[in-house]
C-alpha cells in the first residue's frame, strides 16, 4: 500500500513539474518502472521514488512550474511520502493499518484536485479516488481479520 501511495505522490507532483496535466497518466507506468528498477538493482522501493522525486523538482525549479501548484505537490509528496515509508518502520499490523488510512485520505487529495479541475486530468483524479479510498479502507479491514 505503502507503494501505491509514492506512486500516485509522484504522478501528481510530475504533472505539476512539467505543467502538464497529462504527465500524471504517464506517471503511473513511470512509477511503476521506477519500482522494478529499483528492486532489480536492490535499492530499495522508496529510495527510488526518492530519486525520482528529486528529479522531478529539479524540473519544476529549473522549467518555473507555476509555483501554486507545484509547491502543493512537493508539500503533499513530503507528507504523504513520508508517512508512506514511516508505515515500513512500525508493526506489520500498524503499519497496514497507517497505509491504508492514508491512502484513503489520498482520496481527498484526488477530490480537491477533481473538483478544481487543476494539475491532473479529470479522469485521474477520479480513476484515483475510486482506487484510493475502497483500496485503502479495505486494506485496513484486511488488518484486523485474522
Amino acid at each position: 500500500m505503502a507503494i501505491v501511495v509514492g506512486v500516485a505522490t509522484l504522478c501528481y507532483l510530475g504533472a505539476a513539474a512539467f505543467d502538464r496535466p497529462w504527465v500524471a497518466w504517464a506517471g503511473i507506468p513511470g512509477g511503476s518502472l521506477v519500482i522494478a528498477v529499483s528492486k532489480i538493482t536492490g535499492l530499495a522501493w522508496w529510495a527510488g521514488l526518492g530519486v525520482a522525486a528529486v528529479a522531478l523538482v529539479l524540473v519544476g525549479l529549473l522549467g518555473r512550474a507555476p509555483r501554486p501548484a507545484f509547491t502543493a505537490q512537493v508539500g503533499a509528496l513530503i507528507g504523504y511520502g513520508g508517512l508512506a515509508v514511516a508505515t515500513l518502520a512500525v508493526a506489520p499490523r500498524a503499519g497496514l493499518v497507517l497505509a491504508g488510512l492514508l491512502l484513503a485520505s489520498h482520496g481527498v487529495w484526488d477530490l480537491v484536485h477533481y473538483r478544481r479541475n487543476q494539475v491532473v486530468p479529470r479522469s485521474l483524479a477520479e480513476f484515483c479516488m475510486l482506487l484510493d479510498v475502497p483500496l485503502g479502507l479495505g486494506v485496513v479491514v484486511l488488518a484486523f481479520l485474522d
